[in-house]
């Protein structure tokens, strides 16, 4: 089983590189796992290992598994590790090449037109420059001159045609724009894809890549995680902490709690002094708020449930 979560909240860009610095790659999978550990990631062997060989191998790294299993966060601890800069494309229905790869900023490209007059020679050379194009993620990833870390969010919630966009980035690390030619990668990016599983994706896609099924944490593992995370909490609420939240992932809900829900969870518990899960009902089922996020599953976890599982936890 593969897990791994983020036991600190790291900003959704890392900072970019200075021309030829950056840190120094983990010998190993083990120096890696170390490594994502020292910039409050929690990874599994497995995941470790995964990533590794993704570095090491220069190949993409897709990863599947729920909503809130800390796929996202790993690519930014990996550019934390790196000294990286990190790239986002959020992938959603209906997403194209000219949000995703690039587009020619037009408005510009009138003024320059209107200020030179119109039938100016050279026109058309003059506007189709690098100057008036607009870098979308995927152009901006291959155009740095130190190797970035690219996210590619959710790409299971893009379209099929998006993915043939991909394929040319993921292969060649290169793409073309009609007026200027191929453009390929100053820096080989290291490209981590993430899925929720929402559709099947396509097998030239996953051939391209490495893979790992990213799942929940264990409970020593969401221990560590919490321990991290909230490190002035109780040991003894702590273990109840995780006990009633892996319990919990184990009822039928429609939305299960992440490791973010975790960690706000033991936040609220610490910001109201309780010291043990069985002591009020009443705050205990005020505080799901932080861990139930559609009316079905507030309606399913009743009191009496809630109850049931803090005094097993306790």
């Amino acid at each position: 089983m593969i897990w791994g979560c983020m036991a600190e909240i790291s900003p959704s860009e890392a900072p970019p590189p200075r021309r030829g610095e950056g840190a120094a790659l983990p010998g190993d999978w083990r120096a890696m796992q170390a490594a994502l550990e020292g910039a409050g990631y929690v990874a599994g062997d497995d995941l470790a290992m995964a990533l590794h060989l993704s570095v090491a191998l220069g190949r993409p790294l897709l990863l599947e598994g729920a909503a809130g299993v800390g796929k996202t966060e790993l690519a930014r601890a990996l550019a934390a590790v790196l000294g990286a800069r990190l790239i986002r494309l959020q992938c959603y229905e209906g997403l194209d090449a000219g949000h995703a790869i690039y587009e020619w900023n037009y408005q510009r490209q009138i003024l320059a037109l209107r200020a030179a007059g119109e039938g100016a020679p050279g026109d058309e050379e003059r506007v189709f420059t690098e100057a008036y194009l607009l870098r979308r993620p995927l152009l901006e990833a291959i155009m740095q001159d130190a190797a970035p870390v690219l996210l590619i969010d959710e790409i299971d919630r893009a379209d099929e045609a998006f993915e043939a966009y991909l394929l040319e980035v993921l292969s060649d690390f290169a793409i073309t724009i009609p007026e200027l030619g191929t453009i390929r990668a100053r820096a080989r990016p290291h490209v981590i894809l993430t899925s929720n599983g929402t559709r099947d994706l396509s097998d030239a896609l996953r051939r391209r890549c490495l893979y790992a099924w990213v799942d929940y944490p264990g409970p020593e593992a969401e221990l560590a995680i919490l321990a991290a995370r909230q490190p002035g909490l109780e040991p003894a609420l702590a273990r109840q902490i995780v006990s009633f939240v892996q319990a919990l992932r184990r009822e039928e809900l429609e939305k299960v709690p992440g490791i973010a829900e975790t960690l706000d969870f033991a936040a609220a518990l610490a910001g109201l002094g309780v010291a043990d899960l069985a002591a009020d009902p009443v705050v205990l089922q005020a505080t799901l708020v932080t861990l139930l996020k559609t009316q079905a599953d507030r309606a399913a976890i009743a009191p009496e449930v809630a109850g049931r599982l803090a005094g097993r936890a306790a």
